[in-house]
């Protein structure tokens, strides 16, 4: 029996460790939309209203009125897949999977696979596998290496492949037993500073200011929501990385956007003058990179005293694969979804989910333990920590329980043009998913409009202005 949409959102409440008497104010209503064997669509609209209420609950620790949460469930599992209905001056956004990205049944038997979106990645697998970039000729390499180990030396590569696992197979590995006991994402207090004192504002968010250290998918939409909710989100991108074009325009809403090489000359320093402005620093560099450049979170909060840090990862922060990266199709492979749904359908092989939504709801629930941060800073104070994990959100998933939804048929874009909004940007004219999360009062906007990548300098707006105590 698949959970309730009331029972969902209490979990993650939970975890925010906030009012239970506030969920009283969100309604979750809508059906299922999405073919699947699992909970994704309630997922979504869960994850969504836990962000939503949060904002609510901010804004009404800013002296405003208790104001509605409505989220409709059809509406919050078509956002969660926004990417796929992404139209640019009316045309589809290009393909971002590279040619031979996807499933491999390996010599073994046991399938894995491999996320090539990025070239360093891509070249990497090419490189241990001594073959060209084609399908037929991955196939081929693939047939002279047992699937977990060419899992592993692909990690030691710091490649991103994953073996496809039950789940029985999941959770008899050390890595799931390390997050067994852990909840869908957790707070820690991490450094001491005054209680942020919290003035009325319009919007809840307004006045505070976000570093988004992120790309993908998960990272980007907590930026986005924190920016839907009024606040100011600088994105900073290193020009030296790749990036996948369709969601730098769908994640980019609401956010300038900046170019800073931290391993560059001045790049540290500029990120020291953000940080004495910022009140939220949220990064989604593999396990342990910021750290090494000076940027973990204690040493953030040393600098900035009550700053609320949030961090994303693949496999958690504990376990024997902590360090280890991930995308969400990795993730759902190597923990058992992509076989279970393959199961459900009657078929061989893999099955993925029909959304990333290991992806998405992950970024909401960044954006809510990042709100729910914020009032732990104004009712004790101190800096937190919110941590984040792919793995950990798809353990949540599997506990909301399984459905019999494959038979759904998929909803296309001409099925879902009373959920579509026309905005320009600097990419052009867009067609986005609008945001599923209606509150009464502060209803959801972007006050920018999606831009390329590097469009701003790395300032704040008006910056001139001395640093104020958090």
């Amino acid at each position: 029996m698949p959970a309730s949409p009331a029972q969902a959102l209490a979990q993650l409440w939970q975890a925010a460790g906030l009012d239970p008497a506030a969920r009283v104010h969100a309604r979750l209503d809508g059906e299922a939309v999405l073919p699947s064997s699992f909970a994704a669509d309630l997922a979504a609209q869960a994850a969504i209203a836990a962000a939503g209420l949060a904002a609510a609950s901010l804004h009404r620790l800013r002296g405003g009125d208790w104001q509605a949460v409505r989220v409709d469930r059809r509406h919050a599992a078509i956002e969660c897949r926004s990417e796929r209905y992404l139209r640019v001056d009316g045309l589809p956004a290009p393909d971002p999977w590279d040619a031979i990205a996807g499933a491999y049944r390996c010599g073994d038997g046991r399938w894995v696979r491999l996320h090539t979106n990025f070239p360093h990645h891509r070249d990497g697998v090419l490189d241990l596998l001594r073959c060209s970039h084609q399908r037929e000729a991955v196939t081929q390499a693939l047939q002279r290496w047992r699937a977990e180990e060419f899992e592993q030396a692909a990690a030691e590569r710091g490649l991103v492949v994953a073996m496809a696992r039950s789940f029985e197979q999941w959770d008899a590995h050390p890595q799931a037993a390390a997050l067994a006991a852990l909840p869908p994402f957790t707070l820690e207090k991490i450094g001491d500073a005054p209680p942020w004192r919290p003035t009325r504002a319009a919007r809840p968010l307004a006045g505070l200011r976000a570093l988004d250290l992120t790309r993908v998918i998960a990272g980007p939409v907590c930026g986005r929501t924190l920016a839907a909710h009024g606040a100011e989100v600088l994105l900073l991108s290193s020009p030296n990385l790749p990036s996948i074009a369709p969601l730098v325009v769908d994640t980019g809403r609401g956010k300038r956007s900046s170019h800073l090489d931290l391993r560059g000359d001045g790049g540290p320093a500029a990120l020291d003058r953000l940080l004495d402005q910022a009140d939220l620093f949220v990064q989604g560099y593999r396990p342990g990179g910021l750290a090494a450049l000076g940027f973990g979170p204690e040493a953030v909060a040393a600098r900035r005293p009550g700053i609320v840090y949030v961090s994303l990862s693949a496999y958690g922060h504990v376990g024997p694969w902590a360090g280890r990266r991930g995308f969400d199709s990795l993730v759902q492979t190597a923990t058992g979804f992509n076989r279970a749904e393959a199961q459900a359908a009657g078929q061989d092989g893999l099955r993925p989910l029909p959304m990333q939504i290991l992806d998405h709801a992950s970024g909401y629930l960044m954006a809510l333990g990042a709100m729910a941060a914020l009032h732990r800073r104004a009712t004790e104070g101190g800096s937190w920590h919110v941590r984040v994990s792919l793995a950990q959100t798809g353990r949540w998933l599997r506990g909301l329980g399984r459905v019999d939804g494959l038979a759904r048929p998929d909803p296309g874009f001409d099925t879902v043009g009373d959920l579509l909004e026309e905005v320009d940007s600097g990419f052009g004219r867009l067609t986005v998913v609008r945001h599923a999360a209606q509150l009464a009062a502060t209803p959801a906007a972007w006050a920018r409009p999606s831009v390329p990548l590097g469009t701003h300098a790395a300032a704040w707006p008006c910056d001139e202005l001395t640093p104020q105590p958090l």
